[in-house]
């Protein structure tokens, strides 16, 4: 009778947590079970060796037998029938700890092995379910600023399949949401996994994202700039008409209140727009316009 290396099913080593053992136990049921590998009875033995594995290691108090006795399986018996004379009892195998709070993907069919540390089944009866939440899928897409700035809808393909999803305003680039129930099928009856959508964004031609703030940097004339008057600021809603107060000095920066970028799931609520105000020389002047301009030079001389 061979040894089973539970840790090497799980492939996993001794010093693995619990949450570790988790975790290796339901990505490789997954993969190997029934459901999933039908008439493969390569994966089936795969399978029940890996819920086999589960059922000790999951366990701390079986757990810790496995690990005093497990290549010494043979001497299992006597370490219990000592252990219960020694406390005044008689006979039989020690009880063996059985729960499906792992993950409930089957049980039974133990091998020899196990039945030799823990007895017949472990002196218990395991449930037959084979229900199993189907797989988590991964994806990711494009959007621009623009098209975050408010609700947005979009079809997005997934493994062949048409997906209409609607994107929250104020996502962020590199946010991942979930969407319930929107993953691979389940097995034997089980939910349908989840799907993650992580969202990278266009780099955007005018605006920058600063957390919730917008930030602009515009062109302003050189005259309006002087004397003063009303100009026209673009913003993610339309454009905005703001007065320049006169002799408005380059690189001035103003702050619209409420026309940045919208805060995520938070109705109406919206950072700042921050517009630094750059002057546009002209160019290609007239005779008289240059004249002009060095009647100001000496005067300002």
């Amino acid at each position: 009778m061979d040894f089973l290396d539970y840790y090497q099913v799980l492939g996993l080593t001794k010093k693995a947590s619990q949450d570790d053992i988790k975790k290796a136990y339901r990505k490789l049921a997954r993969k190997y079970h029934p459901d999933v590998n039908p008439n493969d009875k390569a994966s089936e033995k795969k399978f029940k060796e890996i819920n086999e594995a589960n059922e000790v290691l999951s366990h701390p108090e079986n757990r810790k037998k496995y690990d005093q006795y497990g290549k010494d399986w043979k001497h299992a018996d006597a370490y219990d029938e000592a252990r219960k004379q020694q406390a005044g009892r008689g006979g039989g195998r020690g009880h063996f700890t059985y729960d499906h709070g792992q993950g409930d993907f089957g049980g039974g069919d133990f091998s020899d092995f196990f039945e030799s540390i823990f007895g017949q089944s472990g002196g218990f009866s395991s449930r037959q379910s084979r229900s199993m939440k189907g797989q988590d899928l991964t994806t990711e897409t494009t959007i621009s600023l623009k098209d975050a700035h408010v609700d947005h809808k979009r079809v997005l393909n997934v493994q062949g399949k048409k997906l209409r999803i609607t994107i929250p305003a104020g996502i962020k680039d590199g946010q991942t949401i979930r969407l319930r129930g929107q993953g691979g099928p389940g097995a034997g009856g089980g939910n349908k996994g989840d799907l993650y959508i992580t969202f990278h964004f266009k780099k955007d031609k005018s605006f920058e994202r600063k957390g919730n703030n917008l930030y602009l940097e515009y062109e302003v004339n050189l005259y309006t700039m002087l004397l003063g008057g009303k100009i026209e600021i673009p913003t993610m809603g339309g454009n905005v008409q703001v007065t320049l107060k006169p002799e408005t000095p380059n690189g001035h920066q103003i702050r619209l209140k409420g026309k940045g970028y919208p805060v995520y799931k938070k109705k109406n609520m919206y950072g700042d727009l921050y517009v630094k105000i750059h002057a546009n020389i002209p160019a290609k002047l007239t005779k008289k316009e240059k004249e002009l301009f060095g009647q100001l030079q000496s005067l300002r001389s």
